[in-house]
């Protein structure tokens, strides 16, 4: 049986998979399986998997479209491993990834369920470090860290299979966040340890789910109001999450429901004037907030690839 388990899920990706499966074939560290799960494809995923040609690659079809947490799970199901590995259809691993994750989850105390690298988010010429500097608590127990925003990638992780088997699969409820939602729940009960090193390479697509808006904001919504009770423990988190969502709303237009949150995070934290800044800042046009906070959000990104190049 082999130790790792690499789930790939796959809805018609088939001009990418190839690259995402061979960076696992490649990888120093060799006892692995690989289970694409393809999620009801209308390209030929099938036909790329099958000219791999190699006997560690299994591959389940759904028989309709059911979202990147239904896939995940029914690899989870089908998986040998004792550790589940994620790997995105669309990214890449560097060659030592699996085999320093696996010595560190090795030689770790029980309570570590989750080992992730660093990686480069690329999106055409320009890359992007996560986890970002800004982020306070990377190792140990990272639960309010992670509270605050995700920043453990899906397909830089490596977790005891046990995580799921205690805290339950993927949220099949969600379309977007499915990770983040679930680095949640397990980090209630186990630690997380870091490699702060970039070992993948993640791909920025134009068709993502993560470039649907109204989706960010529907997953945002409603993992807010799943895990309320765990977000109202510190007021800071709370009011973080709501100004996110605010922001999000005002970013498409909907200011008026955009002020909605950032009232909401206002009377959680009266005296913050990042909060109050952002109301006032939503009765500019949309041209001028739009612009103000992609300006804002370039100065922040260029600043953290500079940091790690």
């Amino acid at each position: 049986m082999p130790t790792v388990s690499v789930i790939i899920p796959a809805y018609n990706r088939a001009n990418v998979l190839d690259r995402a499966v061979t960076s696992v074939l490649n990888q120093n560290y060799q006892d692995f399986e690989i289970i694409v799960v393809d999620d009801a494809s209308s390209d030929n995923t099938q036909e790329i998997v099958d000219g791999l040609n190699d006997k560690r690659i299994k591959y389940i079809r759904h028989d309709k479209n059911s979202g990147e947490a239904a896939a995940r799970n029914t690899g989870i199901e089908a998986a040998a491993g004792k550790y589940i590995a994620s790997q995105d259809s669309d990214d890449e691993w560097l060659p030592g990834k699996l085999e320093r994750q696996v010595i560190l989850l090795e030689s770790s105390p029980r309570e570590v369920g989750v080992a992730y690298t660093g990686f480069w988010r690329v999106e055409g010429n320009a890359k992007v470090y996560f986890p970002p500097e800004r982020i306070d608590r990377k190792e140990g127990d990272v639960h309010r860290e992670l509270l605050r925003g995700n920043f453990v990638g899906t397909p830089t992780t490596v977790v005891k299979k046990e995580c799921f088997q205690k805290m339950g699969g993927f949220d099949e409820r969600l379309r977007h966040l499915v990770d983040w939602e679930m680095w949640i729940r397990i980090s209630q009960l186990y630690e997380f340890i870091c490699i702060n090193e970039p070992l993948v390479l993640s791909y920025s697509m134009a068709d993502a789910v993560s470039a649907n808006a109204f989706a960010l904001i529907e997953a945002h919504e409603y993992i807010l109001e799943k895990h309320v009770e765990k977000f109202a423990r510190d007021k800071s988190v709370l009011a973080g999450e709501q100004y996110w969502i605010g922001n999000l709303w005002c970013k498409i237009g909907n200011k008026k429901r955009g002020r909605e949150y950032f009232k909401k995070a206002i009377r959680a934290m009266p005296l913050s004037p990042k909060y109050l800044g952002a109301l006032a800042l939503s009765f500019l046009s949309q041209k001028k907030y739009n612009c103000l906070v992609a300006l804002k959000q370039k100065i922040l990104d260029t600043r953290y690839s500079r940091e790690k190049s």
